[in-house]
């Protein structure tokens, strides 16, 4: 999801350049991941069949896995219809205060998710991580 908010960050990281710091280590697989086509269709796939449905691996693991693919299909479904907004509207602060918040929001909950797992604990997302359960048994 750190990937894919990316463009949704273009207003905020023009106001903030300081918080492109948070990307400068991922800068290898931005480029891989915008470089080549269908890698983000492909690393979907992967994840889903080869992790979130393997019983052998462990739950902790599947469900982190499952939540990131689940903010994704967020990510698309925005990418889908902020831009149609956009192109009604126009760029003005209710466009660009959505972007930001998009943006802002996956930060979150992405840093939130980082810390959490680092700690061994799960990331209980409200809404999100009863998908996640739902899904991953």
């Amino acid at each position: 999801p750190l990937i894919v908010v990316l463009p949704f960050g273009q207003f905020m990281l023009r106001q903030f350049p300081i918080l492109g710091i948070i990307y400068l280590p991922l800068q290898p697989l931005i480029s891989l991941y915008y470089g080549l086509p269908l890698v983000g269709l492909i690393i979907f796939f992967v994840l889903f069949l080869a992790v979130v449905r393997n019983p052998q691996i462990s739950h902790f693991v599947r469900f982190n896995t499952m939540q990131a693919i689940l903010l994704d299909i967020l990510l698309v479904l925005c990418g889908l219809l902020l831009p149609i907004l956009v192109q009604a509207l126009g760029v003005n602060l209710l466009t660009e205060t959505l972007y930001n918040i998009v943006f802002l929001g996956i930060l979150a909950a992405c840093g939130y998710s980082m810390i959490q797992s680092l700690m061994g604990r799960y990331a209980e997302i409200p809404s999100l991580s009863q998908a996640v359960y739902s899904q991953v048994r």
